[in-house]
């Protein structure tokens, strides 16, 4: 960062935050469809939104525990960390409830158990079964660019509010 910046001072001596998330991508292998819910509409973050499973990473938790945490609390499902596989990471540039900054690794599976439901109704409306390339809307955008790169193969990492990255 250039010295002439106004806001690097400022930059430079507030401690650097980066929030640690975990999403799923669950997919049946059967029909191929994508596990996702619908935030409620009283969240703060994204609220009414689809998107896929996922939350924020604990003190000293491995970022695939998390993973497998976030689903079994908000779905019910069940996954073993060995059966994840990490497919995008998204790179943001500010925070939904902490300033600095966000990384979210997007892992996938399509080996579970469980009966899917909804197992935080005071957070989310619903879940569902979609086909991954027909996703309903509104969709969280940073959760949509992870799935539509995953889909076709593309750059396994995007980023999200900076103005000069890829």
């Amino acid at each position: 960062m250039a010295e002439s910046d106004p806001s690097a001072a400022r930059w430079k001596s507030e401690p650097m935050t980066t929030r640690l998330i975990a999403a799923a991508l669950v997919t049946d292998p059967d029909s191929g469809r994508l596990l996702i819910l619908r935030r409620g509409r009283h969240l703060d973050f994204a609220p009414g939104e689809w998107d896929v499973p996922s939350g924020k990473g604990e003190p000293r938790e491995p970022i695939t525990a998390t993973a497998v945490r976030e689903l079994k609390e908000e779905t019910g499902v069940v996954v073993a960390e060995a059966d994840l596989r990490l497919v995008h990471v998204v790179h943001g540039s500010w925070g939904a409830e902490v300033p600095g900054m966000f990384m979210a690794l997007i892992f996938h599976t399509d080996r579970w158990s469980g009966t899917p439901h909804n197992a935080e109704p005071h957070k989310h409306d619903t879940i569902a079964w979609v086909p991954p390339d027909d996703l309903p809307q509104p969709f969280t955008n940073t959760t949509l660019v992870a799935v539509q790169r995953y889909l076709d193969g593309g750059p396994i990492l995007s980023f999200d509010g900076w103005p000069e990255a890829g």
